[in-house]
């Protein structure tokens, strides 16, 4: 009997969370051989890094659409719904086509947990149904973002022809090191024999142990700021105007509908990443400038309402968090901006807040469903030994808090220095933001219209 889409989602979450890591590819591997090995049926562009992956994975999906590819998108966490997670074509898999992935695994899935010493996990169940589906598909390109790290990530039994390294931080450390070299040890796996390797700019010693590992495989390795990157940058109504410096090319007035100089700098990579799987001959301009202008990323300074305006941004660590506060100060004029915060206990806490601290007028204390959330009176009494009490309010339930937040935003009451239209910022995790998306109207597969 065939499972419903309910019954799907609690068969896979009910096996090993994907917070729960074993240093092994046996089980993966195992389940693709016994579907036949469908990750090797396609080229594979290979994400991995510390922050804007999927908004990297998505504007490389764009541009190989754009170029009449036949696409296939795995990312990682999903914000709202399972489904998102496998994409064709730019759209997530339906409800019934997600069943019917599940169901061309789970028969082996049982075969694999019965013969390993331990069963396969929700991630690597996930990883299976992607490589299976784009292979029925069949795509022309699989666009895959890797879970966490990347030697020991259940997408890496894929070889890529294009290996992304995104700018790597200290994140995930009780999972990939207290140090970014460390970090840059476990994502250097993804870069495999032959390949082309597209590198953000990074610290000199991580770019030491990416350019080692490249020459180890022979592979070959590409750098922004050196062999591509943004030539110029200027915001703009609705996102940013740039002109992106490519591997074969300059492509010149491209809108990007997306906020921030670090989607400038995802953009640069997404573009060299397609060039060289193209084999580093320059695109079509117009093309590009198509592709671009279609790009959305839910969740990442995602305006989801007005008046007062409210950002989601799924920043979930310091570095991340930075840049996007950097871009809500250089394109929006808040004042006040008050901010909505609910993180995972395991992060970095006290230097979100500090950040926070040096941006917002006033920070709610909330918290989202997951288990591993920190509660809003913990992160309250943080954020008040940093910004006072008067500045913080804590209130468990994320839709109080939104309200909270709305209503402060738009008074401006006991806010000094208010001068002009008051803003919200939603942020601390993906999860936090998944949910904050729903409650606010707006579904999994777009934005609803603002009101």
């Amino acid at each position: 009997m065939r499972p419903t889409y309910a019954e799907v989602e609690h068969a896979l979450l009910g096996r090993w969370p994907e917070t729960r890591l074993e240093p092994s590819l046996d089980r993966i591997s195992a389940l693709c051989r016994l579907i036949g090995d469908p990750q090797q049926s396609y080229r594979v562009v290979h994400l991995t890094g510390t922050n804007g992956k999927t908004s990297t994975s998505r504007m490389i999906d764009a541009l190989l659409q754009a170029l009449e590819l036949r696409t296939g998108r795995f990312t990682s966490p999903h914000l709202q719904s399972m489904t998102e997670r496998i994409s064709l074509d730019g759209e997530p898999l339906t409800e019934d086509e997600f069943v019917d992935a599940f169901a061309d695994v789970a028969a082996y899935a049982q075969i694999v947990d019965e013969s390993q010493p331990h069963p396969l996990s929700f991630f690597e169940m996930s990883v299976a149904m992607a490589y299976a589906a784009f292979a029925d598909a069949p795509v022309d390109v699989a666009v895959v973002e890797v879970g966490m790290g990347g030697t020991w990530d259940a997408t890496n039994v894929a070889d890529a022809d294009v290996a992304v390294v995104l700018p790597i931080a200290v994140d995930h450390a009780s999972y990939l090191g207290d140090t970014a070299e460390d970090i840059a040890h476990e994502k250097a796996g993804i870069i495999k024999p032959g390949s082309r390797v597209v590198v953000a700019e990074q610290e000199d010693a991580v770019l030491d142990i990416l350019g080692l590992r490249a020459a180890e495989v022979g592979a070959t390795l590409v750098r922004e700021g050196v062999d591509f990157g943004v030539a110029a940058r200027l915001a703009a109504l609705g996102g940013q105007q740039i002109d992106l410096q490519g591997l074969s090319g300059l492509y010149e007035d491209i809108f990007l509908p997306l906020h921030g100089a670090h989607q400038a700098r995802n953009a640069a990579l997404a573009l060299a990443a397609v060039e060289s799987l193209l084999g580093a001959r320059e695109l079509d301009a117009e093309i590009v400038r198509t592709a671009f202008a279609s790009v959305t990323s839910p969740g990442r300074l995602e305006v989801v309402r007005r008046s007062p305006t409210v950002l989601l941004d799924a920043a979930h660590n310091p570095h991340g968090l930075e840049a996007a506060l950097a871009a809500v100060s250089e394109e929006f004029t808040f004042s006040p901006l008050v901010g909505v915060a609910a993180v995972m206990a395991e992060k970095d806490v006290d230097e979100i807040v500090r950040i926070l601290d040096g941006s917002v007028a006033h920070l709610v204390c909330t918290q989202n469903s997951s288990p591993r959330c920190l509660s809003a009176e913990e992160l309250g009494a943080i954020a008040a030994d940093v910004l006072g009490d008067d500045r913080v309010t804590v209130l468990p339930q994320l839709d109080d808090a939104l309200v909270r937040a709305m209503s402060l935003a738009e008074a401006l009451e006991g806010f000094e220095d208010a001068i002009g239209s008051g803003g919200v910022i939603v942020t601390g995790s993906v999860v936090t933001v998944g949910e904050a998306r729903t409650l606010l109207g707006h579904s999994p597969d777009g934005p609803d219209e603002q009101r």
